[in-house]
């Protein structure tokens, strides 16, 4: 930081543009943004075309504007866009080149109970093609009137503007609209100036408070997230991708308080006689709007040693950072930064590296250039609290933020339909970033779970999408919202790993130097990454069967992915386009006919790993025919983005070979055999009960990748069954299973007094004692209620090892009733460690109390009782007990207008709501319930409407799926559950 310097009153308030005006003033502009705001709520406003800007209100110059006239709306906005301002896209006519942006924020509430922010911003622009128009994105911001106009227009160089027509807000698509008396010039600059006032809103989106109570005191700090399309919510913007600019930005705020942004060597001045500091910063690299951060806080930080060749901070509450618990970011920053100054062949961009942990933030982290913003849950880690969970979720979000400084914000996809590429692309790596930081958590095949086997659910829906959709199809900010998905993050780093696996890791690496090369601080779309990959490929002299572009030109333009199915008695290979419900109608057409190259590997009876491609529907391969005490496992180490199938001869020995020598199959492959069996299963191509023969093995095993993957797989039998006549014999199955890995973890920790030395030991215990007291195996839950108790007895020495609390808690909140939710309630509202919070108010949903779960659901829409951030995530657990389920879409349907109203139809994690409480559905009066909802709530579904559809098809899906399965599945059970050990 900059060193801060004093100036004379009078020279000040030049200086900031009498940034510091009169109280009556801004008690002006609170009434008028008032009225505004309520008058937006009360009926949103779309215009057609020019409106007049309201009255001036009287008062000295502020940096912020002195006037805040409303706009008059218009008739609303055709179906079909005529005029420029009617469409969602910019039009092309016009380039930013910089923006000088000053904002104050007020970081308390006025007369009026308002937080809101004031600003200036003069943007300087190249005329592209001649026009009389300008357009600028902006949402929800109130403009000083100049003789009658929202802005100022002046031309640079010596070229004459030309004089202000009209000007207008046009609401629905969020710009700003200038029409002009005559045309500016191409190849011209100019500068366009604007005064505003906009709400510093606790709305998590654009320029947003976040409150938090330190030491019982409420701070407020103001900070933001820009992506995809709030940046116009903070100043008046050109907010696309492609619309690079440099920033020049100008912070007001308390004293008492720091400013950041995205660069650094800010210059300080102070107001002598005021309590305000203008922080001025260096520009910007060249740099999209949505990637523009600034914070005003009262935190702190702790930094890299004097000297460092990036400077690396670490800002958070200060009682964070004096905890040590900003210590493991700082330790692990440096060495993913300089694994991936490696891995891309390119040094880092900037001079500094700023991470901030926000009490209050929507997503996980956003990778804004310079100034990455984070839950707290994703940057800070307090050993003596948190768990190896939480410690590998600080490490992958840092190396996932990290990866984007160069892919992503140095080079910047050209529009939102290609998302999947950026976050596709930093979320594969950020597991190779993770490993080096951490080489013993074998990060490398976590991958498989965390990312690969659950979105492969997903993509097996019919309703499912192609990871890079045309831009014509992604226009509004609900679409491109929309995109967030585990589609686009998921997918996008299984096809992006399957690429690297096939080309290798080298030649991967190579491609992405020289593609950072051409385009750095420009804008790209997906087919150049694979020009570049494929000059790395030529240059190594691979044999590939087709280029780059064609091979993955399938995975990435069609939606889904291929089942392969191996005859292993005649070297027969198909394939086929994977539906968990083989009878659900694809109504998307695809060029391709839902075809795919597909990269084959696979090893016969332990033996060294073969490879071949599947270039067509069918094939034959005599290498795959097997001897008679042969077996075949093929994908090895899930490389490949697709399922397999075998013949049932072969089905057979796998069978038998997890019985005997589950070790002598890769653990990767013991983990993909079941997850592939249970999902055949469910599209019919296998019987349902040899999907379940694949857990009988798991009594003798015990290793977390297969566990977590049976867990995960009959959690969906629960789903189904746990209010059915099933779920007694199922339980007592799973009892007889779990046991051994229960007594297992009981002995390696010496009766539960150790931690497990391996990384995924320590989940899989977790996954022991879970299972164990949720199937009644003796001692479990007298073991978990009795470490709660011991808490509950003395709440300051909470002695529950930090892997076991959310087990742990979950069980004794299960088992007990009011007393047991109140104290873990006390303990949530208490906790300073965002960790520790996030596993209580997970396990208050685990009650079998209605009342409680009817209480809590309360609670989830109470700002001060619940942060807006974690609403939909609790609503989520508490969904996920089967006593809370039914009374969780009760309370939905009936708040639906107050949610979507106070969550936005934008928000990230509004589809993941739907989803969430929607996947125990499975029956006839279930899929009533969701279309009527549908019917009921037209066109306020917002980011969810896709989910919707998703719901409806995995609803039908799962209602046959009862009806045919649920005898045999019954049968099995018993026969099982009676077996002796």
């Amino acid at each position: 930081m900059g060193k801060g310097f004093f100036l004379s009153k009078a020279v000040a308030v030049t200086c900031v543009v009498a940034a510091i005006g009169a109280a009556a003033t801004i008690i002006a502009l609170s009434v008028v943004y008032a009225q505004e705001k309520s008058k937006n709520e009360a009926a949103p406003q779309s215009t057609a075309g020019p409106s007049t800007a309201g009255p001036s209100t009287a008062g000295p110059s502020t940096a912020g504007p002195s006037t805040a006239g409303p706009s008059t709306a218009g008739p609303t906005t055709p179906s079909t866009p005529k005029e420029p301002w009617q469409r969602y896209r910019l039009p092309d006519s016009l380039a930013p080149v910089s923006y000088n942006v000053t904002l104050w924020p007020r970081l308390e509430p006025d007369a009026f109970g308002l937080f809101i922010f004031t600003g200036h911003s003069t943007v300087v622009f190249r005329c592209v093609n001649e026009t009389d128009l300008i357009i600028i994105h902006s949402n929800k911001l109130n403009f000083t009137s100049f003789e009658g106009h929202l802005a100022k227009l002046r031309g640079l160089s010596g070229e004459a503007a030309p004089g202000l027509k009209t000007t207008w807000l046009e609401t629905l698509t969020q710009y700003l609209v200038v029409q002009l008396n005559g045309p500016l010039k191409a190849n011209s600059t100019y500068e366009l100036f604007t005064e505003f006032v906009g709400e510093l809103a606790d709305d998590l989106g654009g320029f947003y408070r976040s409150e938090y109570l330190e030491d019982g005191v409420e701070k407020v700090v103001a900070t933001t997230q820009m992506q995809p399309t709030d940046a116009r919510k903070a100043f008046p913007c050109f907010d696309e991708p492609a619309m690079k600019a440099v920033f020049h930005m100008t912070l007001i705020h308390p004293h008492e308080t720091v400013a950041l942004s995205n660069s650094t060597d800010p210059v300080n001045i102070t107001v002598n006689g005021q309590n305000w500091i203008q922080t001025s910063f260096e520009p910007t690299e060249i740099m999209s709007t949505y990637l523009l951060a600034f914070v005003v806080s009262d935190f702190t930080f702790i930094s890299s040693p004097p000297g460092a060749d990036v400077l690396i901070r670490i800002w958070a509450r200060r009682k964070a950072i004096d905890e040590g618990q900003g210590a493991y970011a700082l330790e692990k920053t440096g060495p993913i930064l300089a694994f991936f100054e490696n891995y891309y062949n390119s040094s880092y961009p900037l001079s500094k590296s700023d991470q901030i942990a926000l009490p209050d933030f929507s997503a996980g982290a956003m990778e804004n250039w310079g100034l990455i913003t984070y839950r707290e849950t994703a940057l800070l880690y307090n050993p003596a609290v948190s768990s190896n969970g939480d410690k590998e979720w600080v490490a992958t979000v840092i190396s996932h933020e990290l990866a984007h400084m160069w892919f992503g914000n140095l080079v910047t996809t050209r529009w939102w339909n290609d998302l999947w590429l950026n976050e596709g692309f930093a979320t594969y790596v950020s597991y190779l970033g993770a490993h080096f930081a951490e080489p013993t958590w074998n990060m490398k095949d976590l991958i498989v779970l965390n990312e690969i086997v659950g979105v492969m659910s997903v993509d097996a829906l019919a309703s499912s999408h192609p990871l890079s959709s045309k831009e014509e199809d992604v226009l509004t900010p609900e679409q491109i919202s929309e995109l967030f998905d585990s589609i686009t993050y998921s997918k996008g780093a299984a096809v992006l790993r399957m690429l690297s696996e096939f080309i290798t890791e080298t030649v991967f690496s190579k491609g992405l130097h020289t593609y950072l090369e051409e385009f750095k601080y420009n804008n790209i779309v997906y087919t150049d990454l694979w020009k570049h990959l494929q000059m790395a490929v030529d240059n190594a002299n691979i044999k590939l069967p087709y280029s780059v572009e064609v091979i993955m030109n399938r995975w990435i333009l069609q939606m889904g992915f291929p089942v392969v199915t191996i005859n292993t008695q005649t070297g027969k290979i198909t394939q086929k386009h994977f539906l968990l419900d083989p009878d659900s109608v694809v109504d998307r057409p695809s060029e391709f006919n839902y075809e795919w190259f597909v990269p084959i590997n696979w090893i016969k009876t332990g033996g060294v790993e073969q490879q071949s491609w599947l270039l067509n529907k069918e094939d034959t391969n005599t290498n795959m025919i097997l001897a008679a005490d042969d077996w075949l496992v093929a994908n090895i180490n899930t490389k490949g983005f697709y399922r397999v199938n075998y013949d049932s001869v072969n089905w057979e020995r796998l069978l038998a070979k997890l019985s005997s020598q589950h070790q002598l199959i890769p653990v990767i492959n013991r983990a993909q055999l079941i997850d592939d069996a249970f999902n055949l299963a469910r599209a019919k191509m296998v019987d349902t009960t040899l999907a379940l023969r694949t857990t009988k093995f798991l009594k003798s095993e015990v290793e977390y990748m297969p566990w977590e993957t049976a867990r995960r797989n009959l959690n969906y039998f629960y789903l189904m069954f746990d209010r059915s006549k099933v779920y007694g014999p199922m339980q007592a199955y799973w009892k007889q299973q779990v046991t051994p890995l229960f007594n297992h973890f009981k002995e390696i920790t010496v009766n539960w007094t150790k931690i497990p030395e391996k990384h995924t030991d320590q989940y899989n215990q977790v996954n022991a004692i879970s299972m164990a007291c949720s199937t009644g195996v003796k001692g479990c839950n007298e073991l978990t209620t009795g470490w709660f108790k011991e808490w509950e007895n003395n709440p300051t020495n909470n002695t529950i090892s930090p892997n076991l609390k959310s087990t742990v808690y979950c069980s004794a909140i299960a088992a007990g009733g009011a007393k047991e939710w109140d104290f873990a309630w006390s303990m949530f509202k208490n906790s300073t460690i965002a960790a520790e919070a996030d596993k209580l108010m997970s396990a208050l949903s685990c009650t079998k109390q209605p009342w409680l779960l009817n209480r809590y659901l309360e609670y989830c829409l109470d700002p001060k009782k619940i942060r807006k951030q974690d609403a939909t995530s609790t609503i989520l657990s508490i969904a996920s007990n089967p006593i809370g389920q039914p009374l969780v879409w009760d309370f939905v349907r009936a708040k639906w207008d107050h949610i979507f109203n106070d969550y936005g139809g934008g928000s990230f994690s509004f589809g993941g709501l739907i989803s969430g409480l929607t996947k125990r559905f499975s029956s006839e009066f279930e899929y009533k319930q969701l279309l009527q909802f549908k019917e009921d709530n037209a066109g306020q579904l917002g980011s969810a409407t896709t989910a919707l559809e998703q719901a409806l098809e995995r609803t039908k899906a799962n209602m046959k799926w009862v009806a045919e399965n649920e005898k045999q599945v019954l049968d099995w059970f018993t026969s099982e559950g009676s077996t002796p050990n």
